[in-house]
Formats: C-alpha cells, sequence, structure tokens
C-alpha cells in the first residue's frame, strides 16, 4: 500500500478529511486533515498519535510529523473540494494560460460532471465565466474570510 493510501485510510478513520501530504527537507511528514466543523489542537494530537503507532508498525521513514489544519486559505485539490466549497470565493491557477492570463479569483460553482466553473470580473467590468476540469488546474485556495466587525475593541 502507497504512504498516502495508508494515511488516508487512517486519516479517514477517525473521521478526518485528508487535505495534502508534504515530504520537506531533514525528514519532516506534513500532513493537513479536516472536517467540516474545523480542526482543534485535540484532533491533530489524536490523529499524530495514531500515524506514529501507524508509521512504527508499518516502518515507514520520517524524522519529524506534523499534523494540522490546512488553514484559512485551505487547499482544494479533489472534485469533492469544490463541491464543498460551491458559492465561495477562491484562487485559482492554471497549468496554461487562458486568454493571456492563468490566475483567477471569483466564485467558484459546483462541478458539473468534471467541469468547474469559477464567476469573475471580467475586463469589460461585468461577470464573466471560466470553466475547467482538475487536470487544467495547477492549485485552487480558498480566499479567507475576514469579519473586521467581529473583532473586539
Amino acid at each position: 500500500m502507497q504512504l498516502t493510501e495508508i494515511i488516508e485510510t487512517t486519516v479517514s478513520g477517525l473521521g478526518y478529511e485528508l487535505v495534502d501530504i508534504e515530504r520537506a527537507g531533514g525528514g519532516l511528514l506534513r500532513i493537513s486533515i479536516d472536517q467540516p466543523a474545523g480542526i482543534a489542537i485535540e484532533d491533530c494530537e489524536k490523529v499524530t498519535r495514531q500515524l506514529q503507532y501507524l508509521f512504527e508498525v508499518e516502518n515507514i521513514d520520517y524524522s519529524r510529523l506534523e499534523v494540522g489544519s490546512p488553514g484559512l486559505d485551505r487547499p482544494l485539490k479533489k472534485l469533492a473540494d469544490f463541491e464543498r466549497f460551491a458559492g465561495s470565493e477562491v484562487t485559482i491557477t492554471l497549468k496554461k494560460p487562458l486568454d493571456g492570463r492563468k490566475s483567477y479569483r471569483g466564485i467558484l460553482h459546483a462541478p458539473d460532471g468534471e467541469s468547474i466553473g469559477l464567476e469573475f470580473e471580467g475586463k469589460d467590468g461585468g461577470a464573466a465565466m471560466l470553466d475547467f476540469t482538475l487536470a487544467d488546474l495547477d492549485k485552487a485556495r480558498l480566499v479567507p474570510k475576514v469579519d473586521f466587525r467581529s473583532r473586539k475593541q
């Protein structure tokens, strides 16, 4: 079984969604998890303990393990992510330019089969629509919502 499959099976078995796996320098293995209610430090600790045990049993080599939330600017990678966050503001970067540009920011539309829609401000200032697939995508992230009115003075 591949490392990604092992981690995804374990994380989903604990009731979380695997968002990303990154191998960084120095043997660092960074894992991002999520769930609809959000991620608390206790969730990260729970997944870390389970993965450390699993990696020992499976003899998986790593020096350090970091388990955390994907953050407010969560990456979108799977079709299910685009379904879940339809209606949200996102930034996307395409692999190849379309009409001379690769980067877009706009409102995500729910996928229709393999096609994903993004409503953005066109050159004339009116609404424009971009249709793309996961294969066209280099990266996509949520745009964090900041409500300054809720901050204490």
